[in-house]
């Protein structure tokens, strides 16, 4: 190829629209890269709780599922408390709940319970979850989802271990399993008051 044919091709690459073109991309790339970091809930909990810290749990106060006065996660202080964020169109919330039952029976016996909140679900199908599950454990209601974001919460279920000071000691993100309960449940509960 001619040096003349070489150099026609490079201007034709450098050329002003095809300039403009890669700086457009490089341009999109970059706001969907800030767009996905920018809505990427706050992980400070998750980074304390590895390092080993005991972060304090943020406020929860919330009407009871069926209706009635607020609760709050305050007045659980002095048990084990396991916060499970769930919703009754969630299939691994479904899957997770009869676990969380037994562990609710378990941790019971020795000053815990399993405290479920119930997330932008219609209540009529919450509680006809419930009682096809045979829940027992108390359940509160969020039916705006305004509380998953002090928990940093992406999606549900989600779990909290909350220690008998209102600390937070173990995270779950997703469902628990059969060993969550001798891995982090059993070794809280055993701790003094």
């Amino acid at each position: 190829m001619p040096l003349y044919a070489r150099t026609v091709s490079v201007k034709r690459l450098v050329s002003p629209v095809t300039v403009v073109s890669l700086v457009a991309a490089a341009a999109l790339i970059g706001l969907l890269i800030y767009g996905v970091v920018s809505k990427e809930p706050d992980q400070g909990l998750d980074r304390a709780v590895l390092r080993g810290e005991r972060p304090p749990a943020p406020a929860l106060t919330l009407p009871g599922l069926g209706g009635g006065e607020s609760q709050t996660l305050a007045a659980y202080r002095g048990q084990v408390v396991l916060v499970n964020y769930w919703a009754s169109w969630c299939p691994p919330c479904r899957e997770e709940s009869p676990l969380l039952e037994r562990m609710h029976q378990r941790m019971k016996r020795q000053g815990g319970t399993v405290l479920g909140v119930d997330v932008l679900d219609a209540t009529s199908d919450a509680q006809a979850f419930i009682r096809e599950k045979g829940l027992t454990y108390p359940m509160l209601k969020d039916a705006e989802g305004v509380t998953p974001a002090s928990f940093g919460i992406v999606g549900y279920p989600e779990s909290f271990l909350i220690d008998r000071q209102g600390r937070i000691a173990a995270i779950e993100r997703g469902p628990i399993d059969e060993t969550y309960f001798d891995r982090a449940v059993k070794p809280l509960l055993e701790e003094p008051a």
